[in-house]
């Protein structure tokens, strides 16, 4: 029941028709006002398709009307930075926000983007990753999230692979005044077939076989082929489920594990940034996620 005291969250981007959050978030919002009523719960998240050049007055328009946070989706995670008070360390290594906060009515930008992609790796997979080798297919924003997740995790090297060498090189360059750097390597795509059997963890962070392309994969057959057995292999895309990548890998006797994990843990972690509490229901907004893409598909 949404009446006058019912607070705001929302997600902002252009478009923002296809987000997944609000059907995850508002799972999860109904399910907390249900278990801990006693709290007072009252909160709807809603999509705000804002065009770029709308993103400092929406900003504005937000702060008057009182939303509480939002989140952030392409093509506003950069340009939203300097609209905001204050910017989390994590969200400026990686140089990119993807969760706001009102804070003593100031808007705070952080990025829950590195525990979305850690949680799998730290949860369900764990092992010690402080002799491993990552190797991250892309070079966008999302991968400035997993090379920031990989160090976290202790990675012993992370390798990068892009096809524009200029983009590669500022992505290299970018982290020089961090300790990521310290085992961060660059590469062109060629480079590739040297570096696919020494990976522990393959990540792609491209968007190459996304819906509706869903037949392509950012891997010929004949690289895939040489990923050891055993080794992880992580693609950021949820749609289709599974990706021709991952249905490559798993046939190399990889561990597949696709980006809808991702998407629910940053979600969990944005949720208890809003609502300043640990209990979220994660069960509810990982259900719900799985169920809306069963029935999208029909």
């Amino acid at each position: 029941m949404i009446t006058g005291k019912t607070k705001l969250l929302g997600v902002i981007g252009y478009p923002v028709e296809h987000s997944l959050s609000p059907v995850m978030h508002n799972a999860a919002l109904a399910k907390l006002v249900v278990d801990i009523a006693n709290l007072g719960l009252d909160y709807v998240y809603l999509p705000f398709p804002i065009a770029p050049q709308n993103l400092e007055i929406a900003i504005a328009g937000f702060a008057a009307i009182g939303v509480v946070g939002f989140s952030v989706t392409i093509p506003h995670k950069q340009a939203i930075m300097p609209l905001l008070s204050e910017i989390t360390p994590v969200a400026q290594a990686i140089g990119a926000v993807n969760t706001v906060s009102r804070q003593n009515n100031q808007w705070v930008g952080t990025n829950t983007d590195i525990e979305g992609f850690i949680a799998p790796l730290q949860t369900t997979y764990q092992q010690d990753w402080s002799q491993k080798v990552a190797v991250i297919l892309g070079n966008g924003g999302a991968a400035r999230a997993v090379v920031a997740g990989c160090h976290q995790l202790g990675f012993a090297k992370i390798h990068v692979v892009g096809r524009n060498v200029q983009r590669l090189q500022e992505f290299g360059h970018s982290w020089n005044n961090s300790l990521i750097s310290e085992n961060l390597q660059v590469h062109q795509w060629e480079e590739l077939p040297k570096l696919i059997p020494q990976a522990n963890l393959l990540v792609n962070t491209t968007p190459i076989g996304m819906y509706p392309k869903v037949n392509e994969s950012p891997l010929s057959v004949e690289e895939i082929a040489n990923l050891p057995k055993g080794a992880i292999a992580y693609d950021l895309i949820y749609i289709p489920k599974p990706t021709r990548f991952l249905e490559q890998a798993q046939k190399q006797g990889a561990i597949a594990i696709d980006g809808l994990e991702m998407l629910v843990q940053q979600g969990v972690a944005a949720l208890k940034i809003w609502l300043q509490q640990e209990i979220v229901p994660v069960e509810v907004m990982r259900q719900t996620l799985q169920q809306h893409l069963g029935n999208s598909k029909k």
